[in-house]
């Protein structure tokens, strides 16, 4: 009788039969397993089949047995813990930049990381449809060459485009392309920004990456930034506030001291804080001047004030007003 050619791929069947099947609260006895292995026409005894499971111990594979009425294996300690699995869908279902195509496609790549018993609970607590989601699905890609050209100190070329009132996308200048050399890719509020260094303008420039198409890394090298600007990306993202630029600033916060979590989300555990009153502190930060920093202040009502500069207290004041004239 001829010799079935699977018999040769008879311990990485086992392999996939203990890592698809099983899991800590599912076990396969002897029994069932010699019976997996029949079904895809591999004989088996059981001398081979504990020599097969040694081996995959020794190859890494953690296959636990137990006994209950009989003796069970299954895989205890995986590369991702089942909450670990649940954390990862959670950011991916919820990912405003990854649109529901995409989402549902990284799920189901996460749901093969476990067992078969485990992706089912995953997959009973996936929410996709209805949530806000990216329209572009090239931003997947995008992020990719942007990567590219960073690793590689290229330029890209891209085009560029908004939103009208009727909800079409117009491309900005016309729909040429533009040219830029990058400096740094950030996620922040949901959204994927890539930094661009302008030599013309010795100055940094934003752009919203779900909004960028057609990218294409360039052979010509990226503008090297100057030293004497001192870029460092964190530091960077911290002072753009949402990535909407606008003039460097030195500004006071006076703040009831219940607030100091949010200052320490917004700027960081090093911000400087000292302390003016019995329920009051004061905040020395760096920002970017914007609408969304002043956003940013508005949810926290009188509890964070902007001593100084004056100025800007007073331009914040006339930000107010517009705001309960929009009401």
């Amino acid at each position: 009788m001829a010799k079935n050619p699977n018999q040769k791929l008879k311990l990485l069947y086992l392999m996939q039969i203990f890592t698809k099947e099983t899991d800590e609260n599912h076990g396969l006895s002897m029994a069932e397993i010699i019976g997996r292995l029949e079904a895809v026409g591999i004989s088996a005894e059981r001398k081979s089949i504990y020599d097969d499971i040694a081996l995959l111990r020794e190859f890494g594979i953690d296959v636990v047995s137990r006994k209950t009425h009989t003796t069970e294996y299954y895989v205890g300690n995986r590369d991702f813990e089942y909450p670990e699995l649940t954390l990862l869908v959670d950011a991916v279902q919820s990912s405003k930049f990854l649109t529901e195509k995409k989402s549902r496609a990284l799920i189901e790549k996460l749901e093969t990381l476990t067992s078969v018993h485990e992706a089912r609970l995953l997959h009973k607590q996936v929410y996709v449809a209805g949530r806000v989601k990216m329209q572009n699905e090239s931003i997947y890609y995008n992020v990719d060459a942007i990567q590219h050209a960073l690793h590689e100190k290229k330029k890209i070329q891209f085009k560029y485009y908004d939103y009208d009132i009727s909800k079409n996308k117009t491309a900005r200048k016309g729909g040429d392309y533009y040219y830029a050399s990058p400096a740094g890719l950030t996620y922040i509020d949901e959204y994927y920004y890539l930094i661009t260094y302008s030599m013309k303008h010795s100055d940094f420039v934003n752009f919203r990456v779900d909004r960028m198409t057609d990218i294409e890394v360039l052979d010509e090298p990226a503008d090297r930034i100057p030293r004497d600007l001192h870029f460092d990306l964190a530091e960077y993202c911290r002072r753009k506030f949402s990535m909407f630029g606008g003039e460097d600033m030195r500004v006071q916060l006076e703040f009831d001291k219940s607030l100091m979590n949010p200052i320490i989300d917004r700027f960081g555990k090093d911000v400087r804080v000292e302390q003016t009153g019995e329920q009051t502190a004061r905040a020395y930060v760096a920002i970017a001047k914007s609408s969304v920093f002043f956003g940013w202040l508005t949810q926290f009502g009188s509890e964070i004030k902007i001593v100084s500069p004056l100025g800007l207290a007073e331009e914040y004041k006339v930000f107010l007003k517009k705001i309960v004239k929009l009401y």
